[in-house]
C-alpha cells in the first residue's frame, strides 16, 4: 500500500517506488514495515512480525493457486519460522536493486539456500520464439551454465516440459529411470530438483526457475512445496516488474554498449517483447532511450520511458509502423533499413492524426534484432533535406529531370532523374550540353531541336521542344519534352536552366488510341455479323411459332426467353420428338458460353441426340453416347442436359441428367423437385456413367423441365432458387400454355442468362 501511495504521489514507476521506500527506511534506520506505516500515517504492527503466529497451511499447494491468489512467503511457515519484516525487506531490496540477471538470481539463491539447503538455482526467460534463455545461475559451474544457456522449444528437457504443460515438476530422486529426458546433472541424475514456472500477477508465463539439491530427498511435503512455490512466486512478481520497466533480461547489453550506440546514432530505442499467456507477443517494453532521442511526436524522452511501444505509438501496429516492424524483425531475425525520410505512420497524436504531420520527420530508419529485443535507430532530417526529398518525389512522380548549364566555364549539372530519363548512369556518363543535344535525338526530330537551341542561345527567349531518343541498353524509343529559360546578367547570357519530361506515355496513348479506333470499327462489324448469324441459326433450329409435337394424351408448351434484344444469344436448347415406338423424347439443355460458339455447340448436341435417339436406347445410355461425342468427336462442347423418355401407354417417365437441374412435378396442387440421379456435366469425363430414374405419371400431372437461367439469382444459392421456384410452380393452369406463361412472367432471375422452359401436362 505504501509503494502504491508513493507511485501516485510522486509519479514513480513500481521499481522506483520500491527503491524509494527502501532508501527511506535505511536513512531512518527503521524496518521497511515501520516506514510503510509512516507513509500511510498508520501505527506500525503492535507485535514484532517474527513472533507473530502463522496460519496453518492451506489445503491447496502453491502451484494450484490461480493468478493473483498466490500466498505470501510467510503463510507457509510453521509457528516460529515466519520471516521477520526486516529480513523480508532486505530480501526484497536485494532483488529490486540487482543490477543484472546474475545478481537477481543470486539474490533468489541467497533466500533459498539457508532455508532449503539447496545446491544451485537457475532462471530461464521465455523468448518470443518459445526458446528459454538463461537469465542467471548460482551454484552451477561454467560448463553446465554454458551448455544450458539456450533451450529451444523442441528440446525435451524439464524446463521446456513446464513451459508446454504449465505444471511444475517435483522430482525427489531425479526423473524416472525410464524417462529419457535430458537434464543438467551436476550432482548426478538422481539428485532432487524442482522446476517451477515464473508467472506475473496477470498469469503470464515469464520463464522457469530450477532448484537443485546435492542428492535425493525423502519427499517434498506440502509445507516445503508451498513455501518454495511462494518464494519463487514473490520472485516472479519482482522479476515481472523489472522486465517491464527495468534494464534487465537474459540478453541485456551492458552500459558500455549503450554508450557506443549513443555516439553512432542520433536516436536509439531498445524494446523487449512482452508475451501473453500463450507465448504470443502482446507488446514491447521500452528498455532504453538515448539522451538525444528524437520522438516523431516531439515529446521528451522522459515521458516515454515508462510506456510500452503501443502506449507510446498506438498507430504503429499496422503497415510499416514501429510496432509492425519490430514484430517482423523479431520473427525473421533479419534487419530492416528504410533510407531517406520515413513517411509511413509511426505514431498518432491525441487527435488520432498521423505522427508525420506537423511533427519532426525521421529518416534512415534501421530496425535490427538486438540481444533479446529489437533496436531502432533513426535521425531527424533538416529543413533543406526535407525540401530536397519533396522535390525528388515530385520529379519522380512527374517523370521530370532538372538541369542547369553555366556557359562561362561549361559546367553542367543534371539531377539523377534527368540521367534516368535518358537511360544513362550518373557515375559513368556526362551531362549533354544544350548545343550538342541535336546529336542525341533521332534524325526526324533534329530540326525542332535546332529551333529550340536557336531560341535559347540567339534570341534569349524561353523555349519548348519535343523530340525522340533511343535509350541505350533497352533500345526503347522515348518521347522527351524539354523546356528551358536563359539566365541573362548585365545583358550577357551566363547560364541556361530547365527540365526534361518523359511524355512517352501520352504519345503512346495517342498512337494506341488511333489504332484502337480502327480495330474497334472492325470488331463491331464482325461482332454484329456473328450475332446475326447466331440468332438466325437459333431461330431456324428452334422456331417458336411451330408446335413442338402433337402427341396423344399429352399437352406440351415450350417457352424460350433470350436475355435482351441485341444481346449475345446463348446455348439453351430444347427438343420434343416422337420416336418410332410412339414414345416421347423430351430434352432440355444448356451449352456453356454465348454467341456463335455456344449456338454451334448447341446445334451439334441437339442433332447428335436426335440421331442417337433412333437406337431406341434409354435416356442414361443416350447421355453416355452424347458425352462420349462431346469429349472426343467435337471441340469445346460442355454443358448440362436433362433427357426423358415418356411412354404414353403406361405413363412411365424414364429420365437421366448430366449435371442439370431436376424436373419439377406438379400434382394435386403441390409441386416438388424429383430426386436427382447421378450424372456429371457433358464434356468432362469420357468414361462417365449416368444413372436412370423412373417416375410414374398420372392424368392431371404437369412436368416442368427448364434451364438455370430461369431461376438463378445473384443474391442466393441455386438450392434456394430451386426451392422458391418449386413453391411458385403450383398450382397448374388450365392448360400447358397458360401454365408456361404464368411461370415465365413470375420468373425473377437476374443473372443475365437465357432461359428455356418445357411444360408437359398429362391429359
Amino acid at each position: 500500500m505504501a509503494r502504491g501511495v508513493l507511485m501516485e504521489r510522486q509519479g514513480l514507476s513500481p521499481v522506483a517506488a520500491i527503491r524509494q521506500l527502501a532508501d527511506m527506511a535505511a536513512a531512518a534506520g527503521i524496518p521497511v514495515t515501520e516506514m510503510a506505516a509512516a507513509v500511510l500515517r498508520q501505527e506500525p504492527p503492535s507485535a514484532p512480525a517474527d513472533s507473530a503466529p502463522a496460519a496453518s497451511a492451506p489445503a491447496e499447494s502453491a502451484d494450484q493457486a490461480g493468478p493473483g491468489e498466490r500466498p505470501g512467503a510467510g503463510e507457509w511457515l510453521e509457528p516460529g519460522q515466519r520471516l521477520s519484516a526486516a529480513a523480508e525487506s532486505l530480501a526484497l531490496a536485494a532483488i529490486t536493486r540487482a543490477r543484472d540477471g546474475v545478481e537477481l538470481v543470486g539474490a533468489l539463491a541467497g533466500q533459498l539456500g539457508p532455508r532449503f539447503e539447496t545446491a544451485a538455482v537457475a532462471v530461464w526467460l521465455l523468448d518470443a520464439d518459445g526458446a528459454l534463455e538463461l537469465l542467471g545461475q548460482d551454484g552451477l559451474d561454467g560448463t553446465d551454465s554454458s551448455r544450458w544457456r539456450r533451450l529451444p522449444p523442441q528440446f525435451d528437457c524439464p524446463e521446456q516440459r513446464v513451459v508446454a504443460a504449465g505444471v511444475d515438476l517435483w522430482w525427489e530422486a531425479g526423473p524416472p529411470p525410464s524417462d529419457p529426458v535430458a537434464v543438467a546433472a551436476p550432482w548426478g541424475r538422481n539428485a532432487a530438483r524442482a522446476v517451477l514456472g515464473l508467472r506475473d500477477r496477470a498469469g503470464i508465463l515469464l520463464g522457469v526457475a530450477e532448484v537443485w539439491w546435492r542428492g535425493p530427498r525423502r519427499e517434498f511435503d506440502s509445507d516445503i512445496r508451498g513455501l518454495l512455490a511462494a518464494m519463487v512466486a514473490g520472485f516472479a512478481d519482482v522479476l515481472g516488474v523489472r522486465l517491464a520497466y527495468g534494464h534487465i533480461g537474459a540478453g541485456t547489453p551492458s552500459p558500455a554498449v549503450f554508450a557506443a550506440l549513443d555516439q553512432i546514432a542520433d536516436s536509439v530505442l531498445l524494446a523487449r517483447p512482452l508475451r501473453g499467456a500463450g507465448g504470443e507477443i502482446t507488446d514491447f517494453a521500452i528498455m532504453y532511450l538515448s539522451p538525444g532521442y528524437a520522438d516523431p511526436l516531439g515529446r521528451p524522452a522522459a515521458e516515454l520511458a515508462s510506456l510500452t511501444l503501443l502506449e507510446a505509438y498506438p498507430a504503429s501496429a499496422s503497415g510499416d509502423g514501429l510496432y509492425a516492424r519490430a514484430e517482423r524483425v523479431l520473427a525473421s531475425g533479419h534487419a530492416e533499413h528504410v533510407p531517406g525520410a520515413v513517411i509511413a505512420p509511426l505514431a498518432a497524436d491525441a487527435d488520432g492524426n498521423g505522427g508525420d504531420i506537423g511533427h519532426p520527420a525521421i529518416a534512415d530508419l534501421t530496425v535490427i534484432p538486438f540481444f533479446a529485443g529489437v533496436l531502432f535507430t533513426w535521425r531527424t532530417p533538416g529543413e533543406a533535406e526535407r525540401f530536397a526529398e519533396l522535390l525528388g518525389h515530385a520529379q519522380r512522380l512527374g517523370s521530370i529531370g532538372g538541369w542547369e548549364e553555366q556557359l562561362a566555364d561549361g559546367t553542367i549539372r543534371w539531377t539523377d532523374s534527368a540521367f534516368a530519363l535518358f537511360g544513362l548512369d550518373p557515375d559513368q556518363a556526362s551531362p549533354i550540353p544544350i548545343a550538342q543535344l541535336h546529336s542525341f535525338v533521332i534524325a526526324a526530330d533534329r530540326a525542332p531541336v535546332r529551333r529550340f537551341q536557336e531560341s535559347l542561345l540567339q534570341r534569349r527567349e524561353p523555349a519548348v521542344a519535343v523530340f525522340r531518343i533511343v535509350r541505350p541498353g533497352d533500345t526503347a524509343i522515348r518521347q522527351i519534352r524539354i523546356f528551358a529559360e536563359p539566365v541573362v546578367v548585365d545583358d550577357a547570357l551566363v547560364a541556361l536552366r530547365g527540365a526534361f519530361q518523359d511524355v512517352s506515355a501520352q504519345y503512346h496513348t495517342q498512337v494506341a488510341l488511333a489504332a484502337t479506333r480502327d480495330q474497334l470499327a472492325d470488331s463491331e462489324q464482325r461482332a454484329a455479323e456473328e450475332h446475326l448469324l447466331a440468332l438466325r441459326l437459333q431461330q431456324a433450329i428452334m422456331a417458336q411459332d411451330e408446335p413442338p409435337v402433337a402427341a396423344a394424351r399429352v399437352d406440351i408448351a415450350v417457352r424460350y426467353r433470350p436475355v435482351e434484344p441485341g444481346h449475345l444469344v446463348g446455348g439453351d436448347w430444347y427438343d420434343v420428338l416422337t420416336l418410332p415406338s410412339d414414345d416421347l423424347l423430351i430434352v432440355v439443355g444448356d451449352i456453356t458460353g454465348h454467341g456463335i460458339d455456344a449456338v454451334t455447340g448447341m446445334v451439334a448436341a441437339r442433332n447428335a441426340l436426335r440421331g442417337l435417339a433412333a437406337t431406341e436406347e434409354g435416356p442414361a445410355e443416350l447421355l453416355g453416347h452424347l458425352n462420349y461425342a462431346a469429349c472426343h468427336l467435337t471441340e469445346g462442347i460442355a454443358g448440362t442436359v436433362v433427357c426423358g423418355r415418356y411412354d404414353p401407354q403406361t405413363r412411365m417417365l424414364r429420365w437421366a441428367r448430366a449435371g442439370h437441374l431436376p424436373p419439377v412435378l406438379v400434382r394435386d396442387g403441390a409441386a416438388r423437385a424429383l430426386p436427382l440421379p447421378d450424372g456429371v456435366l457433358l464434356g468432362l469425363d469420357p468414361d462417365a456413367q449416368y444413372e436412370e430414374a423412373r417416375t410414374q405419371l398420372r392424368v392431371g400431372d404437369t412436368l416442368l423441365l427448364f434451364t438455370d437461367g430461369l431461376i438463378e439469382r445473384r443474391s442466393g444459392s441455386i438450392s434456394d432458387a430451386l426451392r422458391d421456384f418449386t413453391a411458385a410452380a403450383a398450382p397448374a393452369g388450365p392448360d400447358a400454355r397458360s401454365h408456361a406463361d404464368r411461370i415465365l412472367a413470375a420468373a425473377i432471375s437476374d443473372t443475365g442468362d437465357d432461359a428455356c422452359l418445357v411444360v408437359v401436362r398429362i391429359v
